[in-house]
């Protein structure tokens, strides 16, 4: 499906010159489908505004914020480069219910999914979107299900 919308697929050098924020949009598309379906898979009898609550504690930026936080380490060079690019790029949007460093660094973390994406890296891609489940699940149970992810 991918090649029918791409056509040619992008080369390494046209993804690193994309403005981060334009991989931050597609990163934000691509990690939500991740966790929409985590969340479905897991969920399969609940009804949609459930879904949506156990979706926004993945989603919002001070859980992106969080994640990225406790992954960096993980991340090579080129996917700091990245995050750094496009946590610091200035946006004309405005964090709605996020404080402008959380907001920042979710964008930065949103970069890096889109970075993947568009280079086809689905194994990094996957490695990571696992170590966020991961971090989330542990919040679960450190904190109750109710309280979702530190902020």
């Amino acid at each position: 499906m991918r090649e029918y919308f791409l056509g040619e697929e992008f080369t390494k050098q046209d993804v690193k010159q994309m403005n981060p924020l334009v991989l931050a949009y597609i990163g934000d598309a691509v990690y939500e489908i991740f966790i929409r379906t985590y969340i479905v898979s897991r969920n399969k009898d609940t009804c949609v505004n459930k879904l949506h609550k156990k979706t926004i504690q993945f989603v919002k930026a001070n859980a992106q914020s969080y994640f990225i936080k406790e992954i960096q380490e993980y991340l090579n060079e080129e996917e700091i480069r990245i995050f750094k690019r496009g946590r610091n790029t200035k946006s004309n949007t405005a964090a709605k219910n996020a404080c402008i460093q959380d907001y920042r660094m979710a964008t930065g973390f949103e970069a890096v999914i889109g970075y993947l994406y568009l280079l086809n890296e689905n194994e990094r891609l996957e490695e990571i979107m696992k170590l966020v489940i991961n971090l989330y699940e542990e919040s679960l149970q450190n904190k109750g299900e109710n309280n979702g992810v530190k902020s």
